[in-house]
């Protein structure tokens, strides 16, 4: 392959579309949740507790959900502990587990959050496309996520 035909390989641009649509929709979304006095990360921790049975998560599975180490998780709970966003619990049975359990002062922040991340959502995510591009869009990045990422279909659907 010549020098300059390597530049011109389509498939750098379609994977460069995609960083540049994701870094578009972050750009959008930034706003709503960095306006209620939260990180990203506090962000998904919030939404991933949220979304679990009982509102918690042990700390393993918390760190294995926001990509981060067991030192990360420890100071990102640590955070939304000082701000009464969530809280740490014991495991009555196994004295080395504890869990990250949201607190109600969290569940409130997180649905003041939601309103208007979800109208951004629908403008910028799901309002461009069709029910059936979008249906293929989400098809096609679950394939691509399963793939490089086959950790993540455990803990996301």
């Amino acid at each position: 392959m010549e020098h300059v035909d390597m530049f011109d390989d389509p498939r750098l641009t379609d994977v460069g579309l995609l960083f540049e649509a994701g870094r578009g929709l972050r750009m959008r979304l930034e706003p709503t949740w960095t306006a209620n006095g939260l990180s990203l990360l506090d962000f998904i921790a919030l939404m991933r507790l949220s979304r679990s049975p009982g509102t918690r998560l042990r700390m393993t599975d918390l760190a294995a959900q926001t990509q981060l180490s067991t030192s990360g998780v420890t100071r990102l709970v640590d955070r939304l502990e000082r701000n009464r966003l969530a809280r740490r619990e014991a495991d009555p049975g196994d004295r080395r587990t504890s869990y990250a359990v949201l607190t109600h002062a969290g569940a409130a922040r997180l649905a003041k959050v939601l309103p208007e991340y979800l109208e951004v959502v629908d403008r910028w995510f799901f309002g461009p496309l069709t029910p059936e591009q979008r249906d293929g869009l989400m098809a096609a990045l679950r394939i691509i996520r399963d793939a490089s990422l086959p950790e993540a279909s455990v803990i996301s659907d």
